[in-house]
């Protein structure tokens, strides 16, 4: 149950720091927001501020939320101007039901103005006598009449900061900015992880000189091109180790009996340090996606253990500590690399190389992160971080009814001087999010056949 609401709890807390991001940045640039609410559904929290007619609320379902700019569609400014009405040659409104309006007499004073009220009979403004002061008087508004006039007159919308109104790189700074909060805090996650436990790494707990899945073949490589029990891997053919992915990459391609150089870290007379060790591999290293990643382990001769219910590597987590500098530097990879095997597993999707079924929707996530989350402050912490990159990432992506796919829309306003039509804009961000929803739900449902 703890898990549960923690993983709900990171979510929640993920969803309000992106949209905060938003509403940061649209308050520097005085954007009009109409709407701030955590959560989905009926609010059970509202406040309206009264010097700027926001609303903050808290919403019953705490999976979400969302910060409502004003005129954000552009639909209402579209439609205004599609129902502005023509205007004739003399300047004046033209009712569209009026016959042949292109046709009606010129206004008096303008073009044959003085002709055209002689031929009526009328009199001519501009010759007639001055006006007395007792007309001019009855004429004029009496005291406090202005007034109530305004007052009963409705007020014109003040749409300065309607959002289409603003300038394009000032939405696609808006756009950009929860995103950009999301990674920010995965990026303070990380550092507290990095520097106050450690970065996490690959122990190897045994070596087997036998091959893994065939015991009776025997592989003859020299104890001295072997990991010894208790080797922390630091670097794989001269790349620094953060995921799991990047040993594979490393070794990708490689040959049975190569040797490569690996930086571990050893326990030798009671003190860690970092040496230089040479591996000949057991055999060939060909990965195809990132979840093919038991041939590295075979390759590289690390053991293995039967258990009931299977056989498994003798590896395992464990963390390693580092200067203040190298923990930095170290921590800003680290959020690199999460977001590099975010784009790494989307093109392995597209190009056939993964499967739907490697996927998770909401239900995958909240069952995972509540796994994982519960079980140390260090874990809460990693899959934290996890998660803000991922929704950092996952934002930006160019897919109709995300912040990505909006910016390339203001990008194309930006170059053409004028927007796609805010109409074909909206069914294309609507069709997005249905796809986007079914997408979920199918990977969520895959999981379970």
């Amino acid at each position: 149950m703890l898990g549960v609401v923690l993983a709900v709890f990171i979510l929640l807390a993920m969803i309000t720091v992106h949209e905060f991001g938003h509403y940061l940045a649209g308050k520097l640039l005085k954007f009009k927001i109409n709407e701030f609410s955590i959560g989905f559904g009926p609010a059970i929290f509202k406040h309206k501020r009264k010097d700027s007619d926001e609303v903050f609320a808290i919403r019953l379902i705490p999976l979400g939320g969302y910060c409502s700019f004003d005129g954000e569609s552009g639909l209402e400014e579209e439609e205004k101007k599609s129902k502005k009405p023509k205007k004739a040659k003399d300047g004046a409104p033209m009712s569209e039901d009026e016959p042949f309006a292109e046709l009606r007499e010129t206004p008096a004073g303008e073009g044959g103005g003085e002709a055209a009220q002689e031929a009526q009979g009328g009199e001519n403004p501009s010759s007639a006598g001055e006006i007395s002061p007792k007309e001019e008087a009855s004429a004029a508004p009496k005291e406090g009449e202005t007034e109530a006039r305004q007052e009963s007159e409705p007020t014109k919308k003040d749409d300065g900061g309607a959002f289409t109104k603003k300038k394009p790189w000032q939405r696609i700074i808006v756009l950009i900015s929860g995103a950009l909060m999301n990674y920010l805090l995965a990026l303070v996650l990380i550092l507290i992880l990095i520097g106050g436990f450690g970065q996490s790494l690959i122990r190897v707990r045994g070596v087997d000189i036998l091959d893994s899945y065939e015991r009776e073949e025997q592989v003859d490589v020299p104890a001295k091109f072997s990991f010894r029990e208790g080797d922390i891997l630091l670097t794989a053919n001269g790349k620094n180790l953060y995921l799991t992915t990047d040993i594979a990459q490393a070794l990708n391609g490689k040959k049975k009996g190569d040797i490569v150089k690996f930086r571990v870290a050893r326990e030798e007379d009671g003190r860690r340090t970092v040496v230089e060790q040479e591996i000949e591999l057991r055999s060939d290293v060909s990965v195809k996606n990132s979840t093919q990643i038991t041939g590295v382990w075979k390759a590289i001769g690390v053991g293995v253990e039967t258990r009931e219910d299977g056989d498994y590597y003798m590896l395992e987590s464990t963390s390693c500590r580092f200067g203040f500098f190298e923990t930095i530097g170290r921590s800003f990879v680290y959020s690199f690399k999460i977001a590099g095997s975010i784009f790494r597993v989307i093109g392995e999707l597209l190009t056939g190389k993964l499967g739907l079924s490697a996927f998770g929707g909401p239900v995958t996530t909240i069952t995972m992160t509540s796994q994982i989350a519960g079980t140390s402050v260090r874990n809460f912490l990693e899959i934290s971080a996890y998660i803000g990159v991922n929704l950092a990432v996952f934002n930006l992506l160019p897919i109709p009814a995300l912040d990505g796919s909006k910016v390339v829309f203001t990008l194309i306003e930006w170059v053409r001087g004028k927007p796609i039509s805010r109409k074909v804009e909206a069914i294309i961000h609507a069709v997005g999010f249905v796809l986007l929803l079914g997408f979920a739900i199918l990977v969520d449902i895959l999981q379970f056949i």
